[in-house]
């Protein structure tokens, strides 16, 4: 199997790499190396490659910075999975792209499932989903998933940034209204592993984390982690603020569980975040 990474330096990207089944060959491709909003150079690269398999884990990710970045934010996320879509169905490979839990607005009870209307909040959504649209234009026969609040021992990320402000402050005040499923980058480039394998059908597919929690629940065992492998010298004190609380500017959902059941027909199961989060944290260690 020959691959075409993109986004290869983020969490994704490097954790795909760190999982790559003997005998793959990957091209690991970053912004330096392919810039996706480039249709001929997508189309030389993959011309020259001649991949069986494209993966898409690149992306506009600064959720707050595309309110005024919205042109580069859809080209990113809009434009450059189009690319790679046309190049893919050219080339005769398989496409993956990996999109949001963003294109909900949060406002269901239920997990959401995959046929549910979407209706993102903000710009970060919105190009995201433009995003899935244009691949299913493009090469219906692509797959998309669609992971939410990723974390890996890679890049910056959630986790990350509260390790660091652990250590910095005596006291952290998270949002607790906002609540979601955590997913470890790994688990996602797994899933991505075993659904080739499998010859998944086209389609969009939901994976993220196996149990709902807040942002201030995720710090809660965050912290609780941190500590059991010594890495803070004292707990902080953990406080749960609400959204309009903490001002941003990007409204985010405020419910934005996804429901795997759809993935689960490949054996797939959701993303064991716990136990992700203490095998990520040691290495971070």
């Amino acid at each position: 199997m020959k691959v075409l990474l993109t986004g290869a330096n983020g969490q994704l990207g490097r954790c795909f790499q760190d999982r790559v089944p003997a005998g793959w060959q990957v091209m690991a491709t970053d912004s330096d190396t392919l810039d996706i909003t480039d249709a001929s150079a997508v189309d030389r690269v993959a011309a020259a490659f001649q991949p069986g398999l494209v993966v898409n884990a690149a992306a506009y990710t600064a959720v707050d910075k595309a309110e005024s970045d919205a042109a580069r934010a859809a080209l990113i996320n809009a434009g450059g999975p189009a690319n790679l879509a046309r190049a893919a169905k050219r080339a005769h490979a398989g496409f993956i792209h990996i999109s949001t839990d963003y294109v909900f607005d949060g406002t269901s009870k239920t997990p959401y499932v995959e046929t549910d209307a979407t209706h993102p909040l903000g710009v970060y959504g919105a190009t995201k989903l433009d995003g899935e649209i244009a691949v299913m234009r493009e090469y219906p026969q692509s797959i998309i998933i669609r992971t939410a609040w990723v974390f890996s021992e890679y890049g910056n990320n959630f986790v990350k940034t509260m390790l660091r402000l652990g250590r910095e402050r005596a006291a952290l005040s998270i949002v607790d209204d906002q609540r979601g499923c955590p997913t470890y980058a790994g688990d996602i480039a797994q899933a991505i592993i075993d659904m080739t394998i499998a010859g998944a059908d086209g389609g969009i597919y939901h994976f993220c984390g196996d149990r709902e929690v807040s942002w201030k629940e995720f710090t809660d065992e965050i912290m609780t982690t941190a500590a059991r492998l010594d890495l803070l010298d004292a707990l902080p004190i953990v406080k749960g603020i609400g959204t309009d609380q903490y001002p941003t500017a990007a409204q985010r959902p405020g419910h934005s569980t996804l429901s795997c059941a759809k993935i689960a027909r490949y054996g797939i199961r959701p993303s064991d975040w716990a136990a992700a989060l203490n095998s990520c944290m040691a290495k971070i260690a």
